[in-house]
């Protein structure tokens, strides 16, 4: 999966992991409360989920799905509630899919699924500069 990640999803050889996004955009890293965010994603248990399917989002996406979805999307809510000045995808999806790009464009895969998985934490990523690499700043554990 990596290498059709390399090969298809422009944010992999930036540096950007494997992941389903909580928030993105965020607020600018000089602005970021970290002990607030440890307050936010601490409030949520760790738990387990199966990347289950392949999705398309039209012929621009190729992703994974996450099942269950709702603890992402619990995630995501609790994130946006108390920075609301940062709605996930800036507001453009009533309704954010959770889900782990694969390609930025419609692949026809066949990997073997489901894939277990846990979420155990939430990572904090940002650019090192405008269009640049991005770098981990630090680790959020769920409880």
């Amino acid at each position: 999966m990596a290498d059709l990640r390399l090969a298809h999803d422009s944010s992999a050889p930036l540096g950007v992991p494997a992941h389903i996004t909580i928030l993105f955009p965020f607020a600018p890293a000089e602005e970021v409360d970290e002990g607030a965010l440890d307050e936010v994603i601490g409030a949520h248990a760790a738990f387990a989920f199966d990347l289950a399917t392949v999705e398309h989002f039209g012929d621009d996406v190729t992703y994974l799905a996450p099942v269950p979805a709702e603890p992402f999307v619990e995630l995501t809510r609790a994130v946006a509630a108390r920075w609301p000045e940062y709605p996930p995808y800036e507001g453009r999806h009533a309704d954010p899919i959770p889900h782990l790009t694969v390609g930025e464009c419609r692949l026809e895969l066949e990997p073997p699924l489901p894939l277990a998985c846990r979420a155990d934490e939430v990572l904090l990523i940002e650019e090192d500069a405008p269009g640049g690499q991005w770098l981990l700043r630090r680790r959020f554990p769920l409880r």
